[in-house]
């Protein structure tokens, strides 16, 4: 007996994700909504007094207190090199050369020391989603909550669409490596007048 198949219309990449374009302000997404993103420069908090601290936390929650549609979001802006860690290590309990266990041992310590440089490297975020009826301020809106935001003494800047195309690798894929990513696969290899006719 065979399975009948429905014809059934299967989902977008994009869709499934919620995600219909990226303009160079916005991530527009299928149901209207448009998304900015404010990136806050972290600050090093190690060298800063206890009052200091205080004040930056109170800055911040006066920031997302004034503002209903503001979504805080951080994320790991490194690779994580745990699972090649739990590889390596495995590697090494069963290797017998001596010549590869000196080499994994040296894979193991370089990738120790770049999780230690990189220890700190966050992404922090503010998103506010602006609704199709708010369409006709977009602008005095990105501006006016821009605005509050470095009224606090926050370091804040709005996200362009390569941070925003980078921001969504980073929360997706943990893909911190990638310099610059395509509008659309094998961008790369068109001529560059063809690029721009697209």
């Amino acid at each position: 007996m065979k399975k009948i198949i429905k014809n059934k219309k299967l989902k977008s990449t994009r869709e499934l994700i919620n995600t219909k374009t990226i303009s160079d302000q916005s991530l527009r997404l299928f149901n209207g909504d448009e998304v900015v993103f404010f990136v806050i420069q972290p600050q090093n908090l190690s060298v800063m007094s206890q009052e200091n601290i205080g004040a930056k936390i109170f800055a911040l929650t006066n920031v997302l207190k004034g503002l209903a549609e503001l979504e805080l979001i951080c994320l790991n802006s490194r690779d994580n090199f745990e699972e090649n860690k739990v590889f390596i290590k495995q590697r090494l309990e069963k290797e017998n050369d001596p010549a590869v266990i000196n080499l994994l041992k040296k894979d193991l310590y370089h990738l120790d020391q770049i999780q230690t440089q990189t220890a700190t490297a966050r992404l922090f975020l503010l998103a506010v989603r602006i609704k199709p009826n708010d369409q006709v301020e977009v602008m005095s809106l990105i501006h006016r909550i821009e605005k509050l935001i470095k009224l606090q003494n926050l370091q804040v800047e709005k996200a362009d669409k390569e941070q925003i195309k980078n921001m969504l690798a980073v929360y997706f894929e943990q893909n911190v490596t990638s310099d610059q990513f395509e509008d659309y696969e094998g961008m790369r290899w068109y001529p560059n007048d063809i690029e721009k006719s697209i």
